[in-house]
């Protein structure tokens, strides 16, 4: 378990996401700086978490990842590519499920492949497919027989299991997560972080997670990055060495809860400084 420069992991080839000392300004040039001198990175299949002081630019960052902003200064560049505009490769899960309340729960998980080609094109011909591919991603959420089911008919934690279904239904080659658990009760978030891990354990897609709680990062991620006050860039990155798949009760083991203060000490110096 080691840290590495931020944005950096020693001894890979280019990273599959790569920003390099970019800078994000709202409004122009008199509006608030948001990010400064950004370099961050992660590698193909990688799942990384960014945390930091609220504010700090975290959701920021994960914008110009995913083409929703473009960069003021600096690079942002993606499976090779620069980022000029919202990324079709993307699959995004948020706090609020915002699912559709007059579909089912398996059309709500359908939605995006009525809207990201190829799967547009070829939604009718392929329909009964893609519902029984819908209806097994369910499943292994814990969602088999729940598909027909409206989401006024759901829990908050059984929304947000759809909604993850939702954001991989197309198989994104990137997973954005910004906070998709905060808004849960402890329990349903640690069932949540459970069955996380296991799709990404199946289908090892690269996933950016953000989040404000530590033990959360230190259990599904990779690699834990500390964003600084605002303007943000990355102060720390901590790799995670802990063997998978990670259990609940792992959070109590010393080398777990030495890798969280370790991370909280970071946070606390990032909010020191201006």
């Amino acid at each position: 378990m080691t840290a590495t420069a931020p944005g950096h992991l020693a001894g890979a080839g280019r990273p599959f996401v790569e920003i390099d000392r970019a800078s994000l300004a709202y409004g122009g040039g008199g509006g608030v700086l948001a990010l400064k001198d950004c370099s961050f990175s992660i590698e193909k299949g990688e799942f990384a978490a960014v945390v930091g002081p609220s504010g700090c630019g975290k959701s920021s960052l994960m914008k110009l990842i995913s083409g929703l902003e473009r960069v003021s200064d600096g690079t942002a560049i993606v499976a090779g590519q620069e980022v000029t505009g919202p990324l079709k490769i993307v699959g995004m899960a948020f706090q609020n499920p915002v699912m559709l309340p007059w579909r089912s729960t398996l059309r709500n998980v359908m939605l995006p492949l009525e809207i990201v080609e190829p799967h547009r094109s070829q939604f009718r011909a392929r329909k009964a497919e893609y519902r029984e591919k819908a209806r097994a991603l369910l499943a292994t959420v814990g969602l088999d027989g729940f598909a027909d089911r409206y989401p006024w008919q759901l829990s908050g934690g059984m929304q947000q299991r759809a909604n993850l279904c939702r954001a991989l239904i197309h198989e994104p080659e990137l997973l954005m997560l910004d906070e998709p658990f905060g808004a849960l009760d402890a329990f349903t978030r640690e069932e949540l972080w459970e069955a996380m891990q296991q799709l990404w354990m199946e289908r090892r897609f690269t996933a950016m997670l953000v989040t404000h709680d530590l033990v959360e990062s230190v259990f599904l991620a990779d690699r834990v990055h500390v964003i600084s006050n605002r303007p943000g860039r990355v102060i720390y990155s901590r790799s995670i060495d802990l063997p998978r798949p990670r259990r609940l009760e792992d959070r109590y083991k010393p080398e777990f809860v030495e890798i969280v203060h370790e991370l909280r000490d970071q946070i606390v110096m990032a909010r020191q400084q201006i």
